[in-house]
């Protein structure tokens, strides 16, 4: 195969992953207007954020397994047809439920699409430097490109209406299909591995179990009845989920591949690294729009810095990593995420300036770690598990995705609650407590001077909510990744003093 077609390749697999990582933070901006049209309330709202991820997150096992028997670019062309159908629905939903629906289609499709992307890589290119750099730059898209999507929704917004943020991937996705059926070489897979779907909706019902729990017991008013029993039919099915990959002879993942320890470390880093992107950003671009006033636009270049830095990041790293040791390169990424969230966190409220530079640090960390991540889970996991390593890697981006918004954004729901507090002698509807949003909106049909005091109120509930979140939540998870990443380096050191004594 010719360089040019290889890099080709490279191209179309990477446009049809710019659009499934877009399409997990594009809504950031298009949500405040979203739910004023709809009238989504806050649970809808979470519900269309996180049923992409979560119902991607379940298949994404099943999905990479088939590829693996069917053949990846089978899988990945038939991907890119329900992601554009999945897209048009999307685009014209009356209500929040379809739009929920059409959100779980586009999840399917993009399913079908990811572990392929890994996998196509992987057999496409042989040597090991190319190979190094073809990950380094999907790492990159992977972290930048949900950067880019606040920033895309943003353009779109600032001349047409919500739904033309589903629209803007059909054009991608039809010239990425085209594409793909004349240049990707034809993949036989092999016929004789088990598709075990069963296996797929034991753990899609277990992480829904555990994510709803997590948002009925932070909401106002929540069950607390309905909280535990949806944690006790997650935590049963994640249990027998496991029990049944350990007694299969073709399991749907193969859960000795977390005895590696390359592997095992390169997962967690993409979990939490995508856990703390989508998180912040999500807080982040709400923040800017609902509380400072900015446009969709303006939010979506706010944040521009956080995809630069990693797009920019992940090739870099992805060029040395035949030099440096992938361990001490994640390390280091956490270490660099870590100080980008602190600075964000000291400026807080102290200027714009350091803010976007806390950011650009967080991003830069996240697209290193995502390239060091990728280059671990995918070099040390045997050839013909391609597709299964791929698909669990996804697996750790968009659990990392759904739980980092669906944590981060019920937690901060939670914390708005407990710490909004209606002004004295105000009847207003009880769910101005549930979200800023919703305040806003009741505000709207309120006189002009009891208006502005019930936004004051919001606002400096929100902001609350906001910096505990993001210091409690994301900035320990980061914080932990890196000491067990430390504890890594340390424990290979010696045993290579071992080893050399």
């Amino acid at each position: 195969m010719s360089k040019f077609k290889r890099w080709m390749i490279l191209v179309i697999v990477s446009s049809a992953l710019l659009l499934i990582v877009m399409d997990m933070t594009i809504l950031y901006t298009a949500l405040p207007s979203l739910t004023h049209d709809l009238g989504a309330s806050a649970s809808e709202k979470l519900w269309i954020l996180n049923g992409y991820s979560l119902v991607m997150a379940g298949l994404l096992p099943a999905m990479g397994t088939l590829g693996d028997r069917l053949g990846h670019k089978k899988i990945f062309t038939l991907g890119l047809l329900v992601f554009s159908a999945a897209s048009l629905a999307a685009a014209f939903s009356p209500i929040p439920a379809v739009l929920v629906m059409s959100r779980i289609l586009l999840a399917v499709g993009a399913s079908m699409m990811m572990p392929a992307t890994l996998s196509i890589i992987r057999v496409t290119f042989t040597n090991e430097r190319e190979l190094a750099l073809a990950i380094g730059i999907w790492g990159s898209i992977a972290s930048g490109g949900a950067g880019l999507g606040p920033i895309v929704g943003g353009l779109l917004l600032q001349h047409f209406w919500w739904g033309s943020v589903f629209l803007i991937n059909l054009p991608i996705a039809m010239i990425a299909f085209v594409f793909a059926l004349k240049i990707i070489p034809k993949h036989q897979g092999d016929a004789s591995k088990k598709w075990d779907f069963t296996s797929s909706i034991q753990i899609m019902i277990a992480m829904v179990g555990i994510i709803y729990s997590i948002k009925e017991f932070t909401r106002r008013e929540g069950s607390l009845t309905l909280a535990i029993i949806a944690a006790v039919i997650g935590v049963l099915s994640l249990i027998i989920f496991i029990r049944r990959q350990n007694n299969s002879i073709n399991p749907l993942l193969d859960l000795s591949l977390f005895k590696i320890p390359r592997f095992s470390t390169g997962f967690i880093t993409a979990l939490v690294g995508l856990f703390a992107q989508m998180g912040v950003q999500y807080m982040v671009t709400q923040r800017l729009q609902l509380v400072e006033g900015m446009s969709p636009l303006q939010a979506g270049l706010f944040t521009v810095s956080i995809p630069v830095a990693a797009l920019i990041a992940g090739p870099v790293t992805g060029a040395i990593m035949h030099r440096v040791d992938v361990v001490y390169i994640k390390s280091f990424s956490l270490f660099i995420a870590a100080l980008g969230m602190g600075t964000y966190l000291m400026y807080f409220n102290a200027g714009f300036t350091g803010q976007i530079l806390g950011l650009a640090l967080l991003g830069a960390g996240l697209g290193s770690g995502m390239t060091a991540a990728s280059h671990s889970i995918m070099s040390y996991a045997p050839p013909h598990k391609a597709g299964m390593a791929a698909s669990i890697e996804e697996v750790g981006y968009e659990l990392g995705g759904a739980s980092g918004i669906a944590i981060i954004g019920s937690m901060s729901t939670l914390f708005y609650t407990l710490a909004m507090k209606i002004p004295a002698g105000f009847s207003v509807p009880a769910n101005a407590k549930d979200s800023l949003d919703e305040a806003l909106i009741v505000a709207e049909s309120l006189p002009a001077a009891s208006a502005e005091s019930l936004k004051n109120a919001a606002f400096a509930a929100f902001d609350q909510s906001f910096f505990v979140v993001i210091a409690g939540v994301t900035a320990f998870l980061i914080i932990a990744a890196l000491i067990m990443s430390w504890v890594a380096v340390r424990l290979k050191r010696a045993k290579n003093k071992i080893a050399e004594g």
